[in-house]
């Protein structure tokens, strides 16, 4: 996908602006990116996002590469673009340990979540599962739902209960589902504790490294106890786009576009990547979406709305 920043944009200039935007640390971005074209940068931003889903399943379907030898490329590639936008330096001295623990959890579970679950379920349950706990976060400091916004907590989880209930022809695999709730809690942790960063951009570039610095050092015991295949070079490639492009740069384009989003338009974002998933997952890997699985998709994604954009009875919508 090629983004028309302007009207003579070629695919080279677009990379000249993305890069621009990269590095740019104290220009606004409306000085490198025209306001006009924030969508269509926040749509291929969320089409990295559910890339993730899609590289790692990918991957882990032919073999090419184990959970955790994507696990270790993927926090790696993802450190050194990352330190390398930010400057080495810089990133080492960023980011906490504690987060970057968060950060390591989300992606080894992530990863061993994926030998068993299809793309599109895998990332619906990841986003249910993020968005459940960050609203729980906020009930426990004090907000207080409205009415629709409990309604729309119901119909979320009897959606993810739909998918879920034991018994039921085609219910993903619980050990699959287990990992990936681990993940999105790991994943909601990590986003709450970064909520009062002054820089998430550079946080991240120092949380990747802090988190690849804890994986290589306990790599040699999980291979013990995990043992895999060495990679092939298709699985050191997709963990390398999957660490570098679709999680690095599509994290750091992301806290670009964050700040000039409304809240309810950041939210609806994000709103679109399961169902990207689930796209590029019947294109690239030829999964199906059942019927079960879009009325989840309708039930979950229309709950957290209800859920997220509405206004708490504390005059806000829940973040």
């Amino acid at each position: 996908m090629m983004l028309a920043f302007s009207p003579e944009a070629t695919p080279t200039n677009a990379t000249a602006l993305i890069l621009n935007l990269l590095y740019s640390t104290q220009r606004p971005i409306s000085n490198i990116v025209p306001m006009k074209y924030i969508s269509a940068l926040t749509l291929l931003i969320m089409i990295a996002f559910a890339g993730n889903s899609i590289l790692v399943r990918l991957a882990l379907s032919t073999d090419s590469i184990g959970s955790l030898s994507f696990s270790i490329i993927r926090l790696l590639a993802g450190a050194l673009v990352l330190g390398l936008i930010a400057k080495p330096k810089r990133a080492l001295t960023s980011g906490s340990w504690t987060s970057a623990i968060y950060l390591l959890a989300y992606v080894f579970f992530f990863s061993y979540a994926y030998l068993s679950l299809d793309a599109g379920t895998g990332a619906l349950i990841l986003f249910a599962t993020v968005q459940i706990v960050m609203i729980g976060s906020g009930l426990r400091s004090g907000e207080r739902l409205s009415s629709l916004q409990w309604a729309g907590m119901t119909i979320a989880c009897l959606g993810l209960f739909f998918l879920l209930r034991p018994g039921a022809a085609a219910s993903p695999n619980l050990i699959g589902v287990v990992l990936m709730v681990l993940s999105g809690i790991g994943w909601a942790l990590y986003s709450l504790a970064g909520r009062q960063t002054e820089s998430p951009a550079l946080a991240t570039a120092g949380n990747f490294a802090k988190a690849s610095m804890y994986i290589v050092a306990i790599s040699i015991p999980l291979f013990f106890f995990l043992p895999e295949d060495p990679p092939s070079t298709k699985g050191i490639l997709l963990a390398i786009i999957s660490g570098a492009i679709t999680s690095g740069l599509g994290y750091t384009l992301w806290y670009k576009v964050l700040p000039h989003l409304p809240a309810t338009r950041a939210s609806i974002a994000q709103l679109s990547v399961p169902a990207i998933a689930a796209i590029g997952g019947m294109t690239f890997l030829n999964e199906t979406v059942s019927t079960r699985l879009l009325i989840t998709t309708a039930l979950v994604l229309g709950g957290v709305a209800m859920a997220t954009l509405w206004p708490t009875k504390n005059g806000s919508p829940t973040r």
